[in-house]
């Protein structure tokens, strides 16, 4: 196997993570700001926790793939 070969692959898997991670990330943050008076003393945990997996997503997304 040259090294050409399966990076194509690689670049979808890691696009489709990306994109994977901002959605539960936004849908994270969402529901965060909309249920704080259930989460209570732990809405700081998951609102860092929600913005952590939307840089990491965008990260993944904007990262450029080396073959």
């Amino acid at each position: 196997m040259s090294s050409g070969e399966g990076g194509f692959g690689y670049m979808l898997a890691e696009k489709f993570f990306g994109l994977l991670l901002v959605i539960i990330g936004t849908l994270t943050a969402y529901y965060t700001f909309t249920s704080t008076s259930a989460l209570g003393a732990f809405i700081g945990f998951f609102v860092f926790f929600s913005f952590v997996l939307l840089i990491l997503g965008l990260f993944m997304l904007i990262a450029k793939t080396e073959e």
